[in-house]
């Protein structure tokens, strides 16, 4: 923990009192989104102290050209960026002429932050006196409309405490934006246009190189003592900036407020010759819906989608706190809506990563989703790698692989490989098998088999040429290897047979292999179509099946452990726990050569591979990995100690799982890895859901079924969450006494309960 500022609560997050040092920490904790947009809470009004701009569109990306000091062959020619966009909550603020500006006033005062997360609304107020002595009362209040997802709304009052004043609101937009994260300092938008309408104020603008046209639109009202006045404006254009000034002359304990309405439109989704027309349209009727009537359809939906999200838990405010935070900000960052779209590692939050997809989704967004969403969304998120199944195959090709083998991105925007790290971009295979691995997790949680034949069975063929072309046959051990890769644990790079990378390939392959079989006994025109379309011969199957029943595994016969890397035991084994604190993280404070020699994990690769495939181990192999592996875990991977939890939880350790789940919980919250100013870590937020529903309610599909095995940590009273499974809702209710069973639904159906078959019917508890 790095930093404990975040007032316990079980439905906001809430900061009190103004620290200059933590600001843009807390523009990434109290940032906000609705799946199309997002933006890090960064001030209305003007602010010259330390702070991190970020506005961003979904799927609007700059290919930043790559910056590297030596050339490879095979290195993407760029890095793809989610772009920092048009700023539209901007209000400059007078008071008798003199700016408010928090970092230079005399004093401020009683300041409070709070995201409210049930009701999805951002909001800030403050006693401020100003260098010229005038004390004012400010609250401002901000939400992204979930309803009418281009639009966002500020409602931003002052109060006079002091004496009567002139204040004046200046609302702006402003198209003159950089990234924070830019590889040679260029600007990524071109503005285009700056217009006004009657009070609407419009700036046309596109990215450079990719094209993307979007139009950032306003439209502000006055109010005074919360009644709406009319008053004359003055209007300012720049080159990329338009300006309305609203004066009024205000009485001691007058309220004066500016209601804003602004967000964007852009060319994925209007006609890119008429988007002023669109904004227009989407800004009036935002208005005439009104900030009000917006902030309830704001409320309502957020308590639609809670109705399904929650997890609610009893006598640990903290860790309650902590799973909703997570829950929130996954639902602001992916909405499920458009299958063009995914889920950045930052979301909306910051910029690192380049906001871009990563194998994240794949591995620890999809069962959150699937799980509280229509099996849809899920759907969705695979059918954005089909849709990129073509570049993939591009991808290997420049790779020298070939006859349709795959290699999926580790990074990208459009189905390119855009990360120019050699030891990620060549080595980290291991993102491929990810990609087959949710396509069976999807089809053994919701049943819908049409998937693979439909578009699935494409992807697996692609990615199971592209293992056996990857594997190297050793005469000297009559195996099968897997040579030069970085396996999730990525403070090893370019080792020999990392174990997980290998099992990965095998099962694939076998996968892959099993499931044609299915496909040509209960699909036969599918299978013909597919088998012509991608040239399959029974002759390559007899490749593959060499390859994956001859797999090479790095294995300690005295340790009785498989080793993560042929080297492994080579190295000096030193367990976390004598590690000087002053060494951590080692990723910040050690060379990058004292880590790859060192023993230390990032994450532990073969418990990942456990994780995936833990039907293929008894317990006690799992225990005695854990063992081996966990106390030379660091755990600064954000992906690290959600899996930790799960399997500390399934053997029972349950005072381990529990401070698994805490830091995987409270990972940005409390800052374990002193870097959420840069934003916060929103795909391993999906590893906390998983903490729970799969770590401490043991929920697994056995022979087509719902299993659980339910614990409850000491700290907590009762904990309840809800699946929706093959479309009928199954909520369950833990405390340490019981656990009971709810159906929403419409047929009974049977669930596994540590072990045992229990039928729940409709509308009707069960109680075990």
């Amino acid at each position: 923990m790095n930093q404990d500022y975040i007032q316990p609560d079980n439905w906001s997050i809430i900061e009190e009192g103004f620290e200059k040092d933590r600001v843009e920490s807390s523009e990434s904790l109290f940032s906000i989104g609705n799946g199309k947009m997002g933006q890090r809470a960064n001030f209305e009004e003007q602010y010259s102290g330390e702070t991190f701009q970020g506005s961003y569109i979904a799927g609007v990306y700059y290919p930043d050209k790559t910056k590297v000091g030596w050339w490879k062959n095979g290195y993407p020619e760029y890095f793809a960026k989610v772009l920092n966009a048009p700023n539209w909550i901007g209000i400059n603020i007078f008071v008798n002429g003199e700016t408010l500006d928090l970092n230079t006033c005399i004093k401020v005062e009683d300041y409070r932050r709070e995201l409210n997360m049930k009701e999805g609304w951002y909001q800030r107020s403050f006693v401020a006196t100003l260098p010229n002595n005038i004390l004012i009362r400010v609250e401002a209040t901000r939400f992204l409309s979930l309803e009418l997802d281009e639009v966002g709304a500020i409602d931003y009052q002052i109060e006079l405490i002091s004496g009567d004043a002139t204040i004046t609101f200046q609302p702006y937009l402003d198209s003159g934006i950089s990234n924070m994260d830019a590889n040679w300092e260029e600007k990524f938008w071109e503005t285009i246009e700056v217009s006004s309408s009657e009070n609407q104020g419009f700036i046309v603008s596109k990215t450079l190189k990719t094209e993307f046209h979007a139009c950032t639109f306003m439209q502000s009202e006055v109010l005074l003592n919360g009644k709406k006045v009319e008053l004359e404006y003055k209007e300012e254009k720049e080159i990329d900036k338009i300006s309305f000034s609203y004066k009024i002359s205000a009485e001691k304990g007058d309220v004066v407020s500016l209601q804003k309405f602004a967000g964007y439109v852009t060319d994925m989704n209007h006609d890119r010759n008429e988007l002023i027309a669109a904004a227009k349209n989407v800004v009036s009727t935002a208005v005439s819906i009104g900030y009000r009537g917006l902030l309830q359809d704001q409320k309502d939906a957020w308590e639609k989608t809670w109705e399904m999200a929650d997890i609610s838990i009893s006598g640990d405010v903290k860790a309650q706190q902590g799973i909703r935070f997570n829950i929130f900000q996954l639902n602001q960052t992916y909405s499920g809506k458009d299958e063009r779209l995914n889920i950045g590692p930052k979301g909306f939050t910051g910029e690192k990563y380049g906001g871009s997809t990563y194998w994240d989704t794949e591995a620890y967004c999809i069962p959150f989703y699937m799980a509280t969403k229509d099996q849809q969304v899920a759907r969705n998120l695979l059918s954005y790698r089909y849709n990129h199944l073509d570049k993939a195959i591009e991808n290997a090709e420049k790779l020298g692989f070939t006859n349709g083998a795959a290699l999926y991105p580790m990074v990208t925007m459009n189905g390119e490989e855009s990360h120019n790290e050699w030891e990620i971009t060549f080595e980290e295979i291991h993102r491929n098998g990810a990609m087959v691995f949710a396509i069976y997790n999807y089809v053994r949680y919701t049943g819908d088999f049409d998937y693979i034949p439909e578009k699935g069975l494409e992807v697996m063929i692609a990615v199971a040429r592209f293992w056996q072309q990857r594997a190297t046959f050793s005469n000297d051990k009559n195996k099968f290897m897997i040579l030069g890769v970085t396996g999730p644990n990525e403070y090893e790079n370019n080792v020999n047979n990392n174990w997980y990378t290998n099992f990965l390939a095998k099962w694939c392959i076998e996968y892959c292999l099993e499931t044609l079989k299915k496909v040509k006994d209960g699909h036969a025109e599918d299978y013909d179509r597919i088998f012509g379309l991608t040239n399959l011969s029974d002759g390559e199957l007899m490749k593959w099946k060499e390859v994956s029943d001859n797999m090479y595994f790095p294995y300690s016969d005295h340790l009785e452990v498989f080793l993560q890397q042929d080297g492994f035991l080579d190295k000096e084994l030193i367990p976390v726990e004598n590690l000087d604190k002053k060494h951590r993280p080692i990723n910040q404070k050690w060379s990058w050569d004292r880590i790859l020699r060192s023993c230390y994990i990032k994450q532990a690769d073969v418990l990942q591979g456990f994780y995936f495939f833990e039907d293929q181990f008894e317990e006690k192999e799992l225990a005695r990995h854990f063992d081996f592996y966990e106390p030379l875990t660091v755990h600064e991977s954000s992906l690290s100690p959600c899996v930790h939890s799960i399997q500390a939880a399934k053997l029972g350790r349950m005072k381990q799982a529990y401070e698994f789940y805490v830091r995987t919980a409270r990972l940005d919250l409390d800052d374990y890895n002193h870097e959420v100013k840069e934003g916060c870590h929103i795909t391993s937020m999906a590893g906390t859901w998983m903490s729970i529903v799969e770590g401490f309610g043991g929920m697994r599909i056995v022979n087509d079924q719902l299993s659980f095995n339910p614990r409850i940590p000491e700290e907590w009273d009762a904990y309840s969450f809800k699946v929706n499974f093959r479309n009928q809702i199954v909520k369950v209710e833990v405390s340490k006494e019981k656990t009971c069973f709810n159906l929403e639904g419409t047929a009974a159906i049977n669930i596994l309960v540590k072990g045992k078959s229990i039928e729940v019917h409709p509308n009707s508890a069960v109680e075990v």
